[in-house]
């Protein structure tokens, strides 16, 4: 295991994971090396990294701005949240100061999964630059959408409150219950392992 791995051990995709189906979360955690890697996993991995070639001759329209400062693929990290990731995009608007955080999805739909995620971004590099991090936006990749996502009170609270859950998870090996909507189980690279939801 690295010494990141150590320091941070929950991925900020992990925390996305969490909020879709805490069993997601457990399976990766507590049974890493059987984990299934996906067509969809592939393709949103492939994606991004085209998304971000793109974006590069794009101009900041898309986000309501007129300028600003891009940096692609950000290591973030959080001591206070023991979480460790990479943005896809971070924005500096040069005039105000203002660090907005960019992920780009595959999804059309900004699922509170996606948002969570991308409130632990805003914290992490709120946290490492010294800021308050108060919008991000999803970007929709098949869309080329841009959605704006305030990070309020309410998604700063949910992050730190599924890290400690998280946290108990780990600790104690203990499966959580699936989640309640179980149409997300029907494409789950993990679904035979629940044999109490299918």
């Amino acid at each position: 295991m690295l010494d990141d791995d150590l320091a941070y051990p929950i991925r900020v995709t992990d925390l996305k994971q969490w909020a879709y189906c805490p069993r997601v979360f457990y399976y990766q955690q507590c049974l890493p090396k059987v984990r299934p890697i996906t067509y969809k996993m592939r393709a949103g991995v492939e994606a991004g990294q085209a998304e971000a070639d793109r974006e590069e001759r794009r101009s900041l329209n898309v986000y309501g701005l007129a300028s600003g400062v891009r940096e692609f693929g950000v290591p973030v990290r959080s001591a206070r949240l023991g979480l460790r990731g990479e943005v896809d995009l971070v924005i500096t608007v040069p005039e105000t100061g203002e660090v907005i955080v960019v992920d780009y999805k595959l999804s059309t739909i900004p699922g509170a999964h996606l948002q969570l995620q991308l409130a632990a971004y805003a914290e992490m590099i709120g946290e490492m630059r010294g800021v308050t991090v108060r919008r991000g936006f999803l970007y929709s990749i098949p869309e080329r959408r841009a959605e704006e996502i305030p990070i309020n009170r309410r998604l700063r609270a949910g992050v730190q409150s599924a890290v400690d859950d998280m946290r108990r998870i780990v600790d104690r090996e203990q499966m959580p219950v699936p989640t309640s909507h179980l149409r997300k189980c029907v494409s789950c690279e993990f679904r035979r392992f629940c044999n109490d939801v299918l």
